[in-house]
């Protein structure tokens, strides 16, 4: 059965309109390991980022392409399920935009103002007076979602596939700072049409070509 992935939660018309025009990333090919957030920039900042997210070795787990189409398997379902799970659990967020495709997601985070939330979907957050607090992303960043998202996703594949603790992601990610609406709008569309243009992925490990690299801002 085809399955449509693509969802938006955006309640806003005009969810780039709160961002602050501060510049992009720009990263090296995802399975370095090396930082790739922007030195200095603030990932709780209300504003709308453009996320992929891979997984370990671009191993094609979460289903296939056919005929322009992405056919979720029971790995690629649990991914969505869970990826649509984040506005539950980190009340701030909205989701616009996304795609899981057969080794990667694509998806549009929003980060609405706030006050503290208590925890996001993988696990409790610590208070504030919290003596000693873990090492990681910043409390309800970029970072700490899609690495929340990650785990959730990642736990729940290892008890459907019986392999406890194995990897599923890539360590890092990537993430793009959507500065306004003509940006906003490419990069949906280009979200949209990922699975037209699969034969051409640079994720895809048998493509029988190359997109350009940041062929969304094209």
């Amino acid at each position: 059965m085809n399955t449509k992935q693509s969802r938006r939660h955006s309640t806003t018309a005009n969810p780039v309109g709160i961002t602050h025009d501060v510049g992009v990333t720009h990263a090296s090919p995802l399975h370095h390991r090396r930082s790739i957030r922007l030195k200095g920039y603030d990932y709780t900042r209300t504003g709308a980022y453009f996320v992929t997210i891979c997984t370990k070795d671009r191993a094609c787990l979460f289903g296939d392409v056919a005929d322009g189409v992405m056919r979720l398997n029971q790995m690629g379902h649990i991914v969505r399920q869970c990826w649509l799970a984040i506005p539950d659990h980190v009340p701030h967020v909205l989701l616009d935009e996304f795609v899981v495709m057969p080794n990667h997601v694509h998806g549009i985070i929003v980060i609405m103002p706030t006050h503290a939330v208590g925890a996001t979907h993988a696990s409790p957050l610590p208070n504030h007076d919290t003596p000693t607090r873990p090492r990681g992303p910043q409390r309800q960043s970029v970072g700490s979602i899609v690495g929340s998202f990650k785990s959730a996703a990642t736990k729940r594949i290892n008890e459907q596939r019986g392999t406890p603790g194995a990897p599923v992601w890539q360590r890092d990610y990537f993430e793009h700072i959507i500065r306004n609406d003509e940006s906003l709008n490419r990069i949906r569309e280009y979200i949209l049409n990922n699975p037209l243009q699969w034969a051409l992925d640079r994720e895809n490990p048998l493509a029988q070509g190359a997109e350009p690299e940041d062929a969304w801002a094209s």
